[in-house]
């Protein structure tokens, strides 16, 4: 039975970066959310994509894991595609939750359909990815690889979404206090 050892030795120093990152920017979501856990629990948008984000990044990690143990390539294809179809589930969701049944909710949020769109890209093409592994293509990996890093990426924005969001409203509190002392003082 063929090992992925040849392939694990091939990417391992990639998958081992990708796994330490994603481990790491699960700790820093926390911490952010953390840090601002009122304004996180008040918005449902920024709720969401937190959950999410720390689904999709959770998901990655264990992507990681899986490319990095030695087991049958055709079984470590089954596992990547598994996982990729479950990861579909969120996106396909979040975008009939947001543009179909509670249209109001996303405009508020700020709701964009690119989001759910590079989401579901990144995840079909990790699916697509898996399946050919199973059939034991070379190419297999490489379109794990193209998705793990459109789903890294697209989560970072998503986070920095989040931030930007905060900060508007931290921005938006300081530039009201001025005006509520000025009427308190009775100017």
């Amino acid at each position: 039975m063929e090992s992925s050892d040849h392939l694990t030795q091939m990417w391992r120093d990639l998958y081992v970066m990708l796994g330490t990152s994603s481990a790491a920017l699960i700790g820093l979501l926390f911490v952010v959310t953390s840090l601002h856990l009122s304004e996180v629990i008040r918005n449902p948008v920024f709720r969401v994509r937190a959950y999410n984000g720390t689904l999709y990044l959770l998901m990655l990690l264990v992507e990681a894991e899986l490319v990095l143990v030695p087991q049958p390539v055709h079984l470590l294809g089954a596992e990547l595609s598994a996982i990729n179809f479950a990861g579909l589930w969120l996106p396909l969701s979040n975008a009939y939750r947001y543009f179909y049944k509670n249209t109001d909710t996303g405009r508020r949020g700020g709701a964009m359909i690119y989001r759910p769109i590079t989401y579901a890209v990144g995840y079909m093409l990790g699916l697509a990815g898996g399946i050919a592994l199973i059939e034991r293509s070379d190419w297999g990996m490489y379109l794990i690889t193209a998705s793990y890093t459109i789903l890294l990426i697209a989560v970072v924005l998503g986070a920095w979404a989040i931030m930007l969001g905060i900060g508007q409203k931290e921005k938006q509190k300081k530039a009201r206090r001025p005006l509520l002392t000025g009427i308190s003082r009775g100017i």
